[in-house]
């Protein structure tokens, strides 16, 4: 009996050394090298294997002294294996794998430790990274609950590591405690009383313009099907690897799934720890790994790469994989978000409406800057003058210094516009992607860019009440979530006493994006470059939300100042969506008479 006892244990510790090496040779494979679906496979395989293995031997492991963290850290690992195929993927299928795997390891307490036993520091660790990597899950599936249970455990269990262990240091665990502190405070605050972030066919998919939708056909047609997103501030709002901007703009290039993808029934804990998931959601667990978790609804997401702080020559090198691999007839989304001199944040570079900051001496803060640029901008938007340097401006990726290995140069994107391109410029120098607009647009190179510039400064209602890196980029708020930035921009705060209220506006909003999507798809005026994407649903909602963004902020700054504050888009949309048109502006009068706050306007300057 003893022998069988052996060899089942043998086998096992067999099993876990291959599943490991399998696990180290891919755990640090970028997320955006697409060739290595067949190692995950293989790795996916070999913890299968060894899943089953101790499900059906248990009790014969746990007699030769399997310990219960043992359990927990081969479920963690899968888990982790899921996480790392959805960032890799975006099929959010994989994000609920994690999940569910996850929630078992919570909920069996298996890196609790034996009771009565003295607690062991590696286990503690192990406890600490697995609370980590739990929570952001539960942030991208927004289980906001979940969050707040995790984030109180967390919290105690960090302190309480610091009461029995004194003598290790515990401040980087702190540091996390108060990263996804700060990160919850500002996504529940903003995000949680509207609409998910996610394109949900039953708000983003308007009734009344389904149809003119439905007929539209351009002579080219582009999807999107891959995007790069990074966000590099300094002291911005993050959590691991994900800060609130590429996070925010992660989850609206995704599908929300339907409400009955979501529900599973109960994991069923058995006596002896052995698990048996009824769900029929757990590929791993039901031994079925090609099992096909994707809502049948829905159409795939786009792939999405998301840098965490890169280097200019490191997110150059990943835009030339991307697009190399770029499927025909499909179009990528380049996100950047950041400062556009070295040393600066946004929050110390504005000058917000209604503020009494002091001028910044940059550039792009002077006001001789100001009138240099905006001349700068019309003569390129009008194809007059002579082009400015490529080289001369850019974004800065970088700690400090000012190094040209932080400079992201306009220039630098254009080898890439021999592919079709949908840029998202999120800066203080966003101004720098409208220089030489016929080089950039690939005139003579190939495709044609298509370009959504941020405004150069935020405006806010008062200084004091909202700080860029505090809560996030302004211009991305309002391509994720559009109704809760213009809340933000005029200090409406949502109460549950004025949720009708709230509600009424939604409505206003979203009855202004069927009337303008009617517009765009019927006008004979839309660039080729607006055309071939507005298919697109992802797309088309970014275009529809900058068309409100751009509104609201022209009426909403004061017109001898409003230059800098204002995005711009290139190519042209037409001028039957421009701020002035009556479709436009008379939807924007209605939901600010509707808010009570058409004293914060300037309508009648327009």
């Amino acid at each position: 009996m003893k022998g069988a006892s052996d060899e089942v244990t043998a086998t096992f510790r067999a099993l876990v050394e291959s599943s490991d090496r399998k696990f180290a040779r891919v755990r640090d494979i970028p997320v955006y090298v697409r060739s290595s679906n067949h190692c995950f496979h293989k790795v996916f395989k070999a913890y299968l294997r060894l899943w089953k293995f101790q499900q059906e031997n248990r009790a014969k492991l746990v007699d030769s002294g399997l310990q219960r963290w043992e359990i927990g850290e081969i479920a963690s690992r899968i888990g982790q294996l899921y996480f790392n195929q959805y960032m890799r993927t975006s099929e959010v299928r994989f994000l609920l794998e994690s999940y569910i795997f996850y929630e078992a390891i919570l909920n069996r307490g298996y890196f609790e430790g034996t009771k009565g036993l003295k607690k062991d520091l590696g286990l503690r660790f192990k406890e600490l990274r697995f609370f980590a990597r739990f929570l952001l899950v539960s942030l991208l599936l927004n289980r906001s609950d979940t969050v707040r249970t995790l984030m109180e455990r967390f919290r105690a269990l960090v302190d309480d590591s610091k009461a029995k262990f004194p003598k290790t240091n515990f401040k980087e665990w702190k540091q996390v405690v108060q990263e996804i502190s700060r990160f919850v405070k500002v996504d529940t605050a903003s995000i949680n009383i509207g609409k998910p972030l996610r394109y949900c066919a039953m708000f983003d998919s308007h009734p009344d313009s389904a149809q003119c939708v439905a007929r539209f056909h351009a002579k080219k047609v582009l999807k999107l099907k891959d995007a790069l997103l990074t966000s590099y501030h300094r002291n911005e709002v993050k959590f691991a690897e994900l800060t609130l901007d590429t996070f925010r703009m992660l989850q609206c290039l995704e599908w929300e799934p339907s409400g009955s993808f979501y529900q599973n029934r109960p994991v069923e804990s058995h006596e002896n720890g052995a698990v048996t998931d009824y769900s029929g959601t757990s590929g791993l667990i039901d031994i079925n790994l090609a099992a096909d978790l994707t809502d049948p609804t829905l159409p795939p997401n786009p792939r999405k790469a998301v840098l965490y702080r890169p280097s200019a020559t490191h997110l150059i090198a990943v835009l030339a994989t991307l697009c190399e691999e770029l499927p025909p007839d499909s179009v990528m989304l380049i996100y950047l978000s950041a400062s556009g001199k070295a040393g600066y944040t946004n929050g110390s570079q504005e000058e917000s409406l209604g503020g009494s900051k002091k001028p910044s001496k940059s550039k792009v803060a002077s006001q001789n800057s100001h009138e240099q640029n905006h001349c700068v901008y019309d003569a390129h938007v009008n194809h007059k003058g002579s082009s400015i340097d490529l080289y001369e401006n850019y974004l800065w990726l970088g700690p400090k210094g000012n190094g040209g290995s932080n400079n992201l140069y306009p220039g630098d994107i254009i080898p890439f516009t021999r592919r079709p391109l949908f840029l998202v410029i999120d800066s203080d120098n966003s101004y720098a992607f409208k220089a030489d607009i016929r080089v950039l647009h690939g005139a003579e190179r190939g495709e044609t860019a298509a370009l959504l510039l941020s405004p150069l400064r935020s405006a806010v209602k008062n200084s004091c009440d909202v700080d860029a890196m505090d809560n996030g980029s302004q211009f991305t708020f309002f391509l994720t979530a559009p109704l809760q930035a213009f809340c933000q921009l005029v200090g409406f705060v949502f109460t549950d006493s004025n949720k009708d209220t709230y509600d009424d506006a939604d409505s206003i909003v979203s009855s202004a994006f069927a009337k303008w999507e009617v517009i765009l798809c019927s006008s004979t005026s839309v660039d080729l470059v607006w055309s071939q994407v507005l298919s697109d649903p992802f797309l088309r909602r970014l275009i529809l939300r900058f068309i409100f963004c751009r509104a609201v902020l022209s009426f909403f700054c004061p017109p001898e100042e409003s230059d800098e504050y204002i995005p711009v888009c290139l190519p042209d949309l037409p001028n039957s969506v421009a701020p002035n048109s009556e479709a436009v502006k008379s939807n924007i009068i209605q939901l600010v008479d509707h808010l009570g706050v058409v004293g914060l306007f300037h309508f009648s300057n327009s």
